[in-house]
């Protein structure tokens, strides 16, 4: 793959996408370069002020961007629901592109509406419900995508289905990881699914390495730990590279020509630079995993997939 940047995204007019968690750092930036290239985008977050001012940002920097702002909290499958039931009125039958971007890291525990651990709940179980309610619209757009943004941290831990909500043992970073082997273990059944059902919808998965994002301070500004927090910040000045940066691996998924289904695209060294594609940990490709995660999050959201394509 060439040192793929920005300028290689496609003209992107005409089509409609939705990119979660888009308020700020790697999904603002996916968000403002898709609408850049003429896309239809909708800014799905959770917070009505973040995301009023993500969109007035937006707009200021791309004045001819088509973007809305739309409410989205993935740790409540009421409100996942709501967003999917609405957004007919944004882009009717059709749906080009699904980034589900939007996450939490390491948390203190805590637990979702629904009841879930915070973020398997958020990461996975959100994204899975959105995806498999959303996926009539996909399956009747020629050329849709569906790239879920997962980590380079996912080596942390395999996922673990006798114990997927961490009710037996809880630790912040091992249940970030699950939930970011989750996202793998997700994109790669979808994939199996899609292909088996003839769809030419492309299931993608990328990483930002480390980029400097609101997302490493949140865990520890829960729980007022403030030195650990200046630590954290630090390092993202020192060491990791900018949203813009990390957002590039998503918007290669996105919209790279050829992106084959089941890819996992990150900085070229693992932390920073140009999109490659990038180790993933060998349990994120075991099939048998792969199918009893799904069947669990269909037991858990409520929600099945229909991969009957529309009219068919």
């Amino acid at each position: 793959m060439t040192r793929w940047n920005t300028s290689h995204i496609p003209d992107q007019t005409g089509r409609a996408v939705v990119v979660t968690g888009a308020n700020s750092g790697l999904g603002y930036v996916t968000a403002r370069e898709l609408a850049r290239r003429g896309a239809r985008v909708v800014l799905a977050c959770r917070s009505a002020e973040r995301g009023g001012a993500a969109l007035a940002r937006l707009r200021s920097e791309v004045p001819a961007a088509e973007a809305e702002f739309r409410p989205l909290d993935l740790a409540d499958l009421a409100s996942v629901r709501q967003f999917a039931d609405d957004l007919d009125d944004f882009c009717g039958d059709r749906l080009d592109l699904l980034i589900n971007n939007a996450g939490v890291m390491a948390l203190p525990q805590r637990t979702t509406a629904d009841g879930f651990e915070m973020q398997f709940g958020t990461n996975h179980l959100g994204h899975f419900a959105l995806t498999g309610m959303l996926l009539p619209k996909l399956l009747a757009t020629p050329g849709a995508r569906i790239v879920t943004v997962s980590s380079m941290l996912h080596a942390l831990a395999n996922v673990d289905l006798d114990d997927l909500n961490s009710t037996r043992s809880y630790h912040r970073w091992i249940a970030y990881g699950r939930s970011k082997s989750a996202n793998l273990l997700f994109t790669h059944e979808l994939t199996r699914r899609l292909a088996a059902a003839g769809s030419q919808i492309v299931a993608a998965a990328a990483h930002p390495g480390y980029a400097h994002t609101n997302l490493q301070t949140a865990g520890v500004r829960m729980e007022g730990r403030r030195s650990a927090e200046r630590v954290v910040e630090l390092g993202n000045r020192l060491i990791a590279q900018s949203a813009d940066g990390g957002a590039l691996g998503t918007l290669c998924a996105a919209t790279a020509p050829h992106m084959r289904s089941d890819a996992f695209i990150g900085p070229r060294n693992g932390l920073r630079g140009a999109p490659a594609r990038s180790f993933r940990a060998p349990w994120t490709l075991k099939d048998s995993t792969a199918a009893r995660l799904w069947t669990a999050s269909e037991e858990l959201t409520k929600v099945r997939y229909d991969f009957t394509a529309p009219g068919a």
